[in-house]
């Protein structure tokens, strides 16, 4: 008798996860993908669209029947999940399942912080986690010849750790590129006492003496209470106040209503075990941005493309358990890698095991020109994997 297994969401965990349960189950198994347009972008080129060295087509990701074969591609909006059926309700219509994973992604929510939406929608500030917006922030950046640029983290969590920073060294090195430098501060301003706490204090201390070499402020424990688009001004909860320029900000970040519904976590992002990416409904996986996985230090795994790639043989491997067949018994190691562009075609690299005891075990290596290269392989091999 054939099974059903459903994946929601097509971004990296998703399409990975799809094209891993094909590998591993027999053709008489369904694999249903279920994602709202199959149209979205490459998330680690989003920044290059910000720098100028690519545009919004160029890293456009639009998985088609070729790239997934085997795989039933269904383009609908999810409305409900209900984890204890593993049954999903979609506006084309319900799907039972025999295993489900959810990679639902995360959605950002301006409206989260007072006066942020308005200043978006006036485009006194701008954000970096779309093509459009960071498309918006490079033509931004091209006119800005004197002032100051403030990059805001404005809320906690959000994907990729590293990209807030990458923004600062990046749009740093543009305005420098058009002859502006000298006349624009650009600052860092974050509610965390040092950049990617996760990696822990060495880490974050070696990139803050980056931005300083580069000559760009960091403000620390600096949690925004308000945005005046308007004044230009940034509303701390201490009382304190930051004029900008410029506003290119990290909106908060939520999981979409549909995950957040599904009752698995009390906070919405819905928790996993550290190791297998089961969730505490039988038969029930996620992976990605959706989801709230504990390190042993207590914080929470980063939200980045590269875990949710790594998860993705762990899921395949317990879904084919428990629907009966062989297949190795799932173990995340929890190991990862992120890059940090410096400009100039530099960047840094951190790697490691999150996972380790008591706390992450992370290196920070050197920039260079290898690192860059690294990261520009990455996105050719996933742009050609799923654009085939």
């Amino acid at each position: 008798m054939s099974k059903t297994v459903v994946v929601l969401g097509a971004g990296v965990g998703g399409l990975t996860v799809a094209s891993r349960l094909r590998e591993r189950l027999p053709d008489k198994d369904r694999i249903l993908l279920i994602d709202r347009s199959f149209d979205g972008t490459l998330g680690l080129s989003l920044l290059w669209i910000m720098r100028g060295w690519r545009t919004p087509e160029d890293v456009r990701v639009r998985p088609t029947a070729t790239a997934l074969p085997g795989i039933e591609m269904i383009t609908a909006s999810v409305t409900l999940i209900e984890p204890e059926r593993r049954r999903v309700l979609t506006d084309v219509g319900g799907f039972d399942c025999d295993a489900l994973v959810i990679a639902l992604g995360a959605e950002l929510a301006p409206s989260q912080v007072p006066g942020l939406a308005e200043a978006l929608e006036s485009e006194s500030a701008v954000e970096f986690y779309t093509a459009q917006g960071a498309l918006s922030l490079h033509r931004k950046l091209l006119d800005l010849r004197q002032g100051r640029l403030v990059v805001l983290i404005a809320g906690l969590p959000f994907k990729c750790p590293a990209a807030p920073f990458e923004a600062a060294f990046l749009a740093a090195d543009l305005l420098r590129e058009q002859g502006a430098r000298e006349h624009v501060q650009v600052d860092t301003i974050t509610p965390d006492p040092l950049p990617m706490p996760v990696a822990g204090p060495v880490v974050g201390q070696a990139l803050v003496d980056m931005l300083g070499h580069h000559g760009i402020g960091f403000l620390a424990q600096r949690a925004v209470e308000k945005v005046d688009g308007d004044a230009r001004e940034l509303v701390f909860r201490d009382g304190s106040r930051e004029g900008f320029d410029l506003l290119a900000v990290v909106p908060p970040h939520r999981p979409p209503a549909s995950a957040a519904g599904t009752g698995l976590g009390g906070a919405g992002w819905i928790p996993v075990d550290a190791r297998t990416l089961a969730t505490g409904a039988e038969g029930v996986w996620a992976l990605g941005d959706a989801t709230l996985l504990t390190l042993p230090n207590g914080k929470p795994l980063p939200k980045a493309a590269v875990f949710a790639e790594g998860a993705a043989d762990v899921i395949a491997s317990g879904v084919a358990r428990h629907l009966g067949y062989d297949a190795p018994e799932p173990w995340f190691t929890g190991y990862g890698s992120c890059y940090i562009e410096l400009g100039g075609h530099l960047a840094a690299k951190g790697e490691g095991n999150f996972l380790e005891p008591p706390a992450p075990e992370v290196t920070l290596y050197e920039p260079s020109a290898r690192f860059h290269q690294e990261k520009a392989d990455q996105e050719a091999d996933w742009l050609k994997r799923w654009n085939a």
